[in-house]
């Protein structure tokens, strides 16, 4: 009986193991942010000429979606151009954290005017400002062009290209935007589609097969 009772005693922990979820034990680590391993887990960002959208990517995982104005003159990074810069960049500057919805910008200082959404004879940069910075041979000039991603009180323009060069967005997005992004975040513009992008299928797929069962509001 005690020869029983051992072989139980020294078999049970085994069992009772073997039948535990595995468990990945890095996962319970704090994550350090500024680490090269964990980069892929920040926010990134994603502009689509095409699509006249910014998509938010976190992990490949789609999360929110602005609506977007770029340049009226088409795309390129020719100083002069007003056109719109393609390819790889950072945010080298962000500006404007706590200032009012449709506050006015002037050479990225506050004017202290604030305009209403579709303010007549207006078109400023309003409310937030991210201040882009090319990583490309072909885009280097980012930078120096002054190519933000802005407010406009313009919005009733936005989903069409109209900007002199920058990327419009409404005051509530760039605000909301300007909080899940920070000084250093990736921002690639491309010509095509978001649905060229693993994050874009994802996201357009949601809001196409099965936002009428379950919607997801972005």
């Amino acid at each position: 009986m005690k020869s029983i009772v051992c072989v139980l005693l020294t078999t049970l922990p085994f069992l009772f193991l073997s039948c535990t979820p595995s468990v990945d034990l890095s996962s319970s680590r704090s994550v350090d942010l500024n680490s090269t391993q964990s980069h892929g887990l920040e926010n990134k960002m994603l502009i689509s000429v095409r699509d006249q959208k910014i998509l938010v990517v976190r992990n490949e995982e789609p999360v929110k979606a602005y609506p977007i104005s770029t340049s009226r003159f088409g795309l390129g990074s020719q100083s002069g151009s007003y056109r719109t810069p393609l390819g790889k960049h950072v945010i080298a500057k962000k500006i404007g954290k706590g200032a009012p919805k449709g506050a006015v910008f002037k050479s990225r200082r506050q004017t202290g005017v604030i305009l209403k959404p579709n303010a007549k004879g207006r078109d400023p940069i309003v409310t937030r400002i991210l201040w882009l910075s090319g990583k490309e041979k072909h885009n280097l000039n980012t930078y120096r062009r002054h190519i933000y991603i802005h407010g406009t009180p313009v919005e009733k323009e936005i989903g069409r290209p109209v900007s002199y060069g920058c990327i419009r967005m409404k005051s509530k997005d760039i605000i909301d935007l300007y909080d899940r992004v920070k000084k250093g975040t990736e921002v690639n513009i491309i010509r095509g589609s978001l649905r060229t992008t693993t994050a874009g299928q994802t996201y357009y797929t949601r809001n196409s097969i099965w936002h009428r069962i379950n919607p997801i509001r972005w």
